[in-house]
């Protein structure tokens, strides 16, 4: 049986956007002044968990039950993913980093990147850093894959709706990069151009998670999942800000090849929400 719920696109973006952008502008001001880690937290969590609470918030006044069912669903039935996908899951992202590195070597890179990071790239105030990418992982998802991906799916073909989610999510980053110690900020010290790159990088990035999600029947968990996977291979390696200027292109060969390679699954409109798949 297949079910299609009537969505708000405009109207959740503008709130996600609004409220995030209040709590992380906020946030950044504080992330300046001196022991005040818990207010900063109090202000950086909020915004991190907006896509979430907006995505609960417009599936409960949207007077169409159905909607809260078929999320829980998809967020705890693991009979979605499909066992022919673990190979991307799993894999994926840890060989597009160790590829990033091999490539960077004749350009000057070192041979040190394969070694472990001896620390993460950022810190989070009193938070593990752990923890946050985690959470980062869990409540992105449980917001892009639970309303916002699934708005803009019923209204255009599945690439174009991947593409302008990935805009949108890349857009969504950009108060951190005036967050003291963010990931953002800290690359945007580096050198800007590296930043312009973290943001690049979120297009081809957010194609691969949105196929992935739908291939495994809109799967929330394996969404989540393939997320923290990208967040950990990210940081498990002494990858320096140049290879991942490489790893970028490799990302976009990688988003490429998937579209080439299943053509009409991208190209299709309105790709049918399954509710009993």
């Amino acid at each position: 049986m297949t079910n299609l719920y009537h969505y708000k696109p405009v109207r959740y973006f503008a709130y996600t956007f609004a409220a995030t952008f209040t709590l992380w502008g906020a946030g950044a001001v504080v992330s300046f002044q001196e022991g005040r880690d818990g207010l900063y937290l109090a202000l950086m969590l909020p915004g991190l968990m907006a896509p979430f609470l907006i995505s609960l918030a417009m599936m409960a006044t949207s007077r169409q039950p159905g909607m809260f069912r078929e999320f829980g669903r998809r967020l705890i039935d693991l009979r979605l993913i499909r066992p022919a996908t673990f190979p991307v899951l799993f894999l994926l992202m840890p060989l597009v980093v160790l590829a990033s590195i091999s490539l960077s070597l004749p350009f000057g890179g070192s041979n040190t990147q394969f070694q472990l990071a001896e620390g993460f790239s950022f810190s989070s105030g009193v938070m593990p850093v752990l923890l946050l990418l985690m959470f980062a992982a869990t409540f992105e998802e449980l917001g892009w894959r639970g309303y916002a991906f699934d708005s803009l799916q019923y209204r255009f073909s599945f690439l174009t709706a991947a593409l302008l989610f990935s805009v949108l999510w890349a857009v969504w980053h950009l108060p951190l990069v005036f967050v003291k110690d963010s990931y953002q900020y800290e690359i945007w010290q580096e050198s800007p151009w590296f930043a312009v790159n973290f943001f690049v990088s979120i297009l081809p990035m957010g194609v691969i998670i949105s196929w992935i999600c739908v291939k495994n029947r809109k799967s929330v968990f394996a969404a989540i999942l393939f997320h923290f996977i990208i967040n950990m291979s990210q940081e498990a390696l002494s990858m320096t800000q140049t290879t991942k200027c490489i790893e970028t292109v490799v990302l976009v060969v990688v988003a490429l090849g998937l579209v080439l390679s299943d053509r009409q699954f991208f190209l299709s409109r309105r790709t049918p929400l399954l509710a009993g798949a």
